[in-house]
């Protein structure tokens, strides 16, 4: 089992005309995800050639759909255009939206957010590298080839820990690796992957990795108390980081005692989550929980 993309998925890329969608496009192919299309509208009824496996492209997220069963968007669009796709991806009715653009501006990702309420497309994103499925699918810009399929849950607020996580513990092997993104409005939580890795069998422990700025590990530690029965482990990127220090990105700011390395790390050591003071140390306490 695997949490929202498996084997099955039929991945269509926004944006795949483009330089960063192309060569993202090609990676994903390499690693067995079904790629059935991609939409530019200015290119409809042309294909794209990616070593071999030839790729049409459509007009629209609807067209796509309609002539592949697509159930999943990758959205390398740029900033100033990424907001009208996602909502036509949403209106479209995909199941599956990753936004990989960075940069779209918080009241885009605002607009899409609401719009998507009540709907049925899942957004994972903006500003994240996507999620993976190792040896299933790969839909975003996850390398594929630094980990195995296992049986641990990770999600991340952070990208690169996202990959240095699954390096580190790539002898355990993963169900499913999502990057939620850390911009201050996201689609998909860490509280709704941990509660599909608690529904998934094959996760048999999740890993979470948060930073600091926000509530988000904190309401993840409620939730976890309240409803996760499978071994949790967790990292909060910056605790070294200075009072008032944004990390990264706007999501990671610290305010007052609000949003620290070391108020998050008590709330989830308080919830159960044994927590590494580093992404090692957290591998490692993985490694004592699965036994390996």
């Amino acid at each position: 089992m695997s949490i929202f993309l498996n084997e099955n998925s039929k991945v269509i890329v926004q944006g795949m005309t483009g330089s960063e969608g192309s060569k993202h496009t090609s990676r994903m192919l390499a690693s067995g995800t079904a790629i059935v299309g991609g939409v530019n509208p200015r290119k409809a009824g042309t294909s794209v050639d990616f070593d071999g496996t030839s790729v049409p492209v459509f007009g629209s997220v609807a067209d796509a759909m309609k002539e592949t069963g697509a159930d999943v968007s990758v959205i390398f669009v740029p900033p100033p255009f990424a907001k009208a796709a996602a909502i036509e991806a949403v209106d479209a009715q995909i199941g599956l939206a990753v936004v990989i653009t960075e940069g779209i501006p918080v009241h885009d990702s605002t607009y899409v957010w609401a719009h998507a309420q009540g709907g049925s497309t899942r957004i994972i994103g903006p500003n994240c590298p996507g999620l993976i499925s190792p040896g299933r699918s790969n839909a975003g810009i996850i390398p594929a080839n630094i980990t195995k399929q296992g049986k641990i849950g990770l999600v991340s607020k952070s990208g690169t820990l996202t990959y240095q996580m699954m390096y580190e513990l790539r002898d355990i092997g993963f169900s499913t690796a999502v990057g939620i993104g850390g911009d201050p409005v996201i689609g998909t939580t860490h509280i709704d992957c941990l509660q599909a890795f608690q529904d998934d069998p094959e996760t048999e422990a999740i890993v979470m990795i948060g930073e600091i700025g926000g509530d988000a590990e904190e309401r993840a530690a409620d939730f976890i108390k309240a409803n996760v029965t499978k071994p949790v482990v967790g990292y909060v990127a910056g605790f070294t980081a200075p009072e008032g220090k944004t990390m990264g990105h706007a999501g990671a700011i610290v305010s007052g005692s609000a949003g620290t390395a070391a108020a998050k790390q008590e709330a989830l050591e308080a919830a159960g989550v044994r927590v590494g003071k580093t992404p090692s140390e957290a591998a490692r306490l993985m490694r004592e929980i699965v036994g390996a």
